[in-house]
């Protein structure tokens, strides 16, 4: 169904279609017209008229490719920007995370995307070349029945060799494809964190894991390379046999009377046409991967968003957590935030401190349970992106805030000393804007900040600011959002220390809800700092 909408969304593949039309009759034509030419030369006279047909035949084939190189490019480019827009919007509206990981996603919109897209391409090529084949039986027919029977005697083969070849890279497609997939997305999270990944000292794991599907992606390639290595193999030979019963039919015509020996060089031609679609194996090939493609692209696009819970029926600020599990981070989670409250979220790497977060701020859906949050979040990461042509773009993004609303937020996140010091200030672009870890953080808060949210949720958002620093952001920040919830990532004790309830998780369950001062005395919770 997909690809069929690519195809007719984009009209323009009749005029494909029809620039072949003309090419492959005037290449239909062309072999009789040098049968007429040679046939011309043999007896020794020349004709203007004959030899201005076939030069003509040519110049139009020619004209009709160049033509139709021209046409295929464009058809296939707005097809593929139709699947990326829609894919963009999808993937957008499922939220982040979504089901579909980075590398996935970015192979489905680039590599499958492309694929799909020129299908309307590759069916015009196909329909081309079976009507190139009924033309040449015609034109058998039209030079001497016998030869278009003895042609006919090798229809069935020819057809036995695409549908056992179309049968037996549908499998191996389907798989290179997902493991593409799969293997873009390992190789993206790899690159993320590839800081990390050189700190600790595990390139070399890092690297097996990421390798590891290559084996099933090796495999599907050549069972697709052997299988279309045995269709060319096998075309190759059949061809040949072709030409020669057809010669042979031919040559028994020439004794007859009935043929000359122009017909014959015409009926050569006509017999590789007529053969053009067992050696269409690249083209079949395709075909399936712009199916497999389509399989992929339309998993995306039907794939539901699921419910995030109730929004607006908690009470203004307040946020309420009901059985929340996610799968493989969080386990059953019962938390109630009241508003105005400064929670802090503790736990060892792989708690799921993150996945707490992005599910209070709205960002992940959690697979069961269910999520009540009172009033608009505002989110700060600990690597922020930093969209907007400008540092003003940046921290009033996606909002219509002006220059007086940002300024304050980066007063708040006390960035905005660093700001002002820039070449051209809250005007300098982007790309020539250097900032340190801790800087981008205090960018990526006042973007927070700016949106005056009810809810604002931090996750390690301070974590390159040194304990002094923090500590000043923090009642700058409270200062500017009076009474506002706040929930807190962090990795200090110092931070914990502040706040009015401490969210201690171990294994992707809350193991308590208390003060820090409370929890201080439990060796367990203090070996967290550690």
């Amino acid at each position: 169904m997909l690809l069929r909408t690519v195809v007719l969304r984009d009209p323009r593949w009749l005029l494909l279609a029809g620039n072949a039309l003309v090419a492959t009759t005037a290449g239909l034509l062309l072999p009789t017209a040098l049968a007429g030419a040679v046939d011309m030369a043999l007896s020794g006279r020349l004709d203007t008229a004959t030899v201005l047909w076939l030069v003509g035949l040519a110049g139009v084939e020619v004209v009709g490719d160049a033509i139709g190189v021209v046409l295929a490019a464009a058809i296939a480019a707005r097809g593929t920007a139709w699947l990326r827009r829609g894919l963009t919007a999808k993937l957008l509206g499922l939220g982040h995370p979504g089901r579909f990981e980075a590398g996935d996603a970015v192979s489905r919109l680039t590599g499958d995307s492309a694929i799909a897209g020129g299908f309307a391409v590759l069916l015009v090529n196909l329909g081309i070349t079976v009507l190139t084949a009924c033309g040449a039986v015609a034109a058998l027919a039209l030079l001497d029945w016998r030869l278009a029977v003895v042609f006919l005697l090798s229809v069935p083969l020819a057809l036995l060799l695409v549908r056992s070849h179309l049968k037996l890279t549908a499998d191996d497609v389907a798989t290179y494809q997902e493991v593409s997939g799969e293997l873009s997305a390992r190789l993206l999270d790899a690159v993320g964190g590839l800081r990390t990944i050189a700190a600790s000292g595990r390139a070399d794991q890092e690297a097996a894991r990421v390798l590891r599907p290559l084996p099933r992606l090796a495999a599907a390639g050549i069972g697709m390379w052997r299988t279309q290595a045995r269709m060319i193999w096998r075309a190759g030979l059949l061809l040949p046999a072709v030409e020669l019963a057809v010669l042979t039919a031919a040559g028994f015509g020439v004794v007859a009377g009935r043929l000359t020996v122009g017909d014959v060089l015409a009926a050569l031609g006509y017999a590789g046409l007529g053969m053009a679609v067992v050696g269409q194996a690249t083209v079949l090939t395709a075909v399936q991967r712009a199916r497999a493609s389509a399989q992929r692209i339309d998993e995306v696009l039907t794939t539901e968003q699921a419910p995030v819970g109730t929004p607006g029926y908690a009470a203004p600020g307040s946020v309420e957590l009901r059985g929340v599990s996610v799968w493989d981070a969080l386990h059953d989670v019962d938390l109630v935030v009241p508003a105005g409250t400064f929670l802090a979220v503790v736990g060892r790497s792989g708690a799921g401190k993150s996945a707490l977060a992005s599910v209070i701020g709205g960002l992940r859906a959690p697979s069961s349970g269910q999520v009540l949050r009172g009033g608009s979040v505002g989110y700060a990461f600990g690597r922020p992106a930093l969209l907007g042509a400008t540092v003003a773009d940046a921290v009033g993004y996606g909002t219509s805030l002006g220059r007086e609303e940002v300024l304050a937020a980066c007063r708040a996140a006390q960035v905005h000393d660093v700001v002002v010091r820039l070449p051209g200030g809250y005007d300098t672009p982007m790309a020539d804007t250097p900032l340190s870890g801790g800087e981008a953080q205090r960018l990526g808060l006042a973007r927070a900040v700016v949106r005056d949210p009810q809810v604002l949720v931090l996750d390690d958002a301070t974590a390159s600011l040194d304990t002094v620093t923090e500590s000043t952001v923090e009642r700058a920040v409270e200062s500017a959002l009076p009474g506002r919830t706040r929930v807190v990532v962090t990795h200090r004790a110092a931070t914990a220390r502040r706040a009015d309830a401490v969210v201690w998780l171990e294994d992707g369950r809350v193991r308590a809800v208390a003060p820090h001062g409370s929890l201080w005395e439990d060796a367990e919770y203090r070996a967290v700092f550690g």
